[in-house]
């Protein structure tokens, strides 16, 4: 097994080069391959077979906390800098219906999933204690809705045992993973999709034309100083995030620790928040113009980057091991994925909203940018909003959750 982060950094950069080298191939084998399999798909599952096949130690690897604290923040900034806030709000309230029928399909998904599995194994419901099952799953429902200061704050709110909690972490990441995996086949495939639906999409192609237009009109070749400039912006907000980050979350832990339920202790939070905040403002400074330049290409580097490192985490043979929670996890999934698609075509709204929406409860701000940006590099902005909005909504929708579970299992 490879422990060493620079062999394994290597090995994640050889393979997105391989994707993308192939995806650009006027082969005829590949044309056909990737009109079907989207190309940031496999920069995501190829990885995941390093840590199924035990090649890499992903558990010890610090690769996906440096993507998701360094790289994450500095790709928001590039590319939230060619943002237009007036076209976003222009996109209409179907991306928070469907934002918020997600949030809806977690909360009722995981009473259902429990009512359904216990009709097949019933001592699922006769464990109690802090291993009891439902307890695990106030975790899943934790970082399903908000992310993973809400999964925490949900195992202490509920008392949830460390064994359980281990299980569901298994579960959480697995399932999850697959749903997005799903999502990116459909970000491949949206226009089939919408067209079929009948969805009304002119509002996205705007915004996307809108950013097309403006790296045309200062489009170059980049130079070193353009590079350079480019970098410093990124980190440089980066940095700027985290110095507040790291006053913010211990002072609202120290002071007002009831705001936790907010995530205003979250240190991830802040840098989240904080470096979107900054990107946007940058959007209206001259920073612009390095649009021109590829700042939202350099910005995409950094998120196929994450993506690699996201995939190193799903291994599929955990499944051998609790088979029974993962049939939990999908029947959970599955009524939210279901009511996600069901709204969505009541109200023809986009694929695009459908699965920016659903992931930005799933995955939160780490990989709801991602699914948008599948679509355009323009649209990752979107993500980051509806994924902010659930890290204030995750607790208290999870803690209600918590409780339909209470009920379903008789309070043990």
């Amino acid at each position: 097994m490879i422990t060493n982060d620079a062999i394994i950094l290597g090995m994640l950069a050889a393979i997105l080069g391989f994707v993308f080298y192939t995806a650009g191939s006027e082969h005829r084998f590949w044309k056909r391959f990737y009109r079907f399999v989207p190309a940031l798909l496999l920069c995501y599952f190829l990885p995941s077979l390093l840590t199924t096949f035990g090649i890499i130690d992903a558990e010890g690897s610090q690769l996906y906390f440096v993507a998701s604290r360094y790289l994450l923040p500095a790709s928001l900034v590039l590319l939230t800098l060619s943002i237009d806030l007036k076209a976003i709000i222009n996109l209409g309230p179907k991306a928070l219906i469907l934002f918020l029928t997600g949030t809806l399909g977690i909360v009722i998904g995981g009473p259902i999933a429990l009512l359904v599995m216990s009709t097949i194994d019933p001592g699922m419901l006769n464990v109690s204690g802090p291993e009891a099952v439902w307890r695990g799953m106030t975790t899943v429902a934790g970082s399903w809705i908000g992310g993973g200061a809400n999964q925490t704050a949900m195992k202490e709110i509920f008392g949830v045992g460390d064994q359980i909690f281990s299980a569901m972490v298994a579960v959480d990441v697995i399932v999850a993973n697959i749903w997005m995996a799903v999502l990116l086949i459909m970000a491949g495939n949206a226009k089939q999709l919408d067209e079929r639906r009948g969805a009304d999409t002119r509002a996205i192609t705007v915004l996307r034309e809108k950013v097309e237009t403006l790296q045309k009109k200062h489009a170059r070749i980049p130079s070193l100083p353009d590079l350079m400039l480019i970098a410093a912006v990124g980190f440089g907000i980066t940095a700027i995030a985290h110095a507040a980050a790291d006053q913010l979350a211990p002072w609202f832990q120290a002071n007002a620790p009831q705001l936790a339920r907010f995530s205003f202790t979250s240190q991830f939070f802040w840098l989240i928040i904080i470096a979107t905040t900054l990107g946007v403002a940058m959007a209206f400074s001259p920073a612009k113009k390095l649009e021109g330049a590829g700042s939202s290409k350099v910005g995409s580097v950094f998120i196929y980057f994450l993506v690699a490192t996201i995939g190193t985490h799903m291994d599929i043979t955990a499944l051998k091991d609790s088979p029974e929670l993962f049939v939990l996890g999908i029947i959970w999934m599955a009524v939210h994925a279901g009511l996600m698609l069901l709204v969505a075509k009541l109200i023809k709204a986009p694929t695009f909203f459908m699965a920016v929406g659903s992931q930005a409860n799933v995955g939160g701000a780490a990989s709801a940018p991602v699914v948008a940006a599948a679509f355009h590099p323009s649209l990752a902005p979107v993500g980051v909003l509806l994924a902010v909005f659930g890290y204030a909504l995750g607790t208290y929708a999870a803690w209600f959750c918590g409780q339909l579970l209470r009920v379903v299992a008789g309070g043990g």
